[in-house]
């Protein structure tokens, strides 16, 4: 299954200008210049460009390799995994989990299992996957409470920060 640039990039600049919708509807913070507004308006603008650059097919010309030779009739031809396309749909889904579970998960739990899902379907071993996923939640989370002050659903799990 494989979608036209046209249409990929469509999706990310629709995409895009959602979350920069969804980013205005945001209130502001008395006496401060920048506002929860900015970092999802930062994305949105970027995933418009980027989906813009897909559309217009923009440096398409580097990822086809010149070299390709095609099989030969009667040659086997190794076929991908089984569901390899499939991969796409993963982050549209976890950020539906995210959605979905957060509040009563609790952020890390939530962002250790996402962690844990993207490590694995990256091809990820076990080894640095287990540690990634729960060093990554804490980090996040450090930053997210103590540095920017942004509140984060607690759920099962709290931390002493």
């Amino acid at each position: 299954m494989q979608l036209s640039d046209r249409i990929t990039g469509s999706c990310l600049v629709a995409l895009g200008g959602v979350t920069v919708y969804g980013a205005l509807q945001q209130p502001g913070v008395p006496g401060q210049d920048v506002g929860p507004s900015v970092f999802p308006m930062v994305i949105g603008l970027g995933l418009m460009g980027c989906g813009s650059l897909v559309a217009l097919r923009i440096g398409h010309s580097f990822e086809a390799p010149d070299d390709v030779v095609p099989p030969e009739p009667g040659e086997v031809v190794a076929r991908p995994p089984r569901f390899a396309e499939w991969r796409a749909f993963l982050p549209p889904l976890l950020l539906l989990f995210y959605m979905l579970a957060v509040e009563s998960l609790g952020f890390l739990l939530t962002a250790a299992a996402i962690s844990l899902a993207v490590s694995f379907t990256m091809g990820a071993r076990a080894r640095l996957a287990l540690p990634l996923a729960v060093l990554a939640p804490l980090g996040i989370h450090a930053i997210f409470v103590r540095l920017l002050r942004v509140p984060l659903p607690d759920g099962l799990l709290t931390l002493p920060w």
